[in-house]
């Protein structure tokens, strides 16, 4: 295992730092355009994967606040990105769902990711792509290890 002087690992962390800058920069412009947010966006991946659901199940996978979900739904319905609506199985129950819009968006966002997914990494060698992987799966170890959260 090779080891490398503290200046090897502070350009290592530079490099993460302003990939990350970069990254969410960029996507920050692209969900402007959709009259998105990071967070409402996020709150929409979530509904993406777990389907129609009370505020509560929302605020429970995205490890937040239920205050800071009403928000967002809040802020996505007023949108036209999601609406409230009874649970068929619990009439005291208020399910959030997509709206053809939302479907829409979310799928667009997809389709993005897929695509600029490509344009990173389609022309890198696949030793240097597995590579890169296998790196950024140790980093996201060792935050984990340290203690920081995921919101996926």
């Amino acid at each position: 295992m090779a080891h490398y002087d503290d200046d090897s690992y502070n350009a290592a962390l530079d490099r993460l730092l302003l990939l990350t800058v970069m990254l969410n920069d960029d996507m920050q412009r692209g969900l402007a355009t959709d009259g998105l947010t990071p967070s409402r966006t996020s709150l929409l991946w979530t509904l993406r994967r777990i389907g129609p659901c009370p505020q509560q199940a929302i605020a429970a996978a995205m490890q937040v606040s239920p205050r800071t979900v009403t928000g967002l739904v809040d802020g996505l319905v007023a949108t036209g990105f999601v609406t409230r609506e009874p649970d068929p199985g619990d009439r005291r129950a208020v399910l959030v769902t997509f709206t053809p819009k939302g479907t829409a968006a979310v799928d667009s966002l997809i389709a993005q990711q897929r695509e600029f997914s490509r344009q990173l990494f389609a022309a890198m060698p696949p030793e240097r792509f597995d590579g890169l992987v296998a790196g950024l799966d140790d980093v996201l170890g060792t935050l984990h290890a340290l203690g920081l959260r995921s919101p996926f």
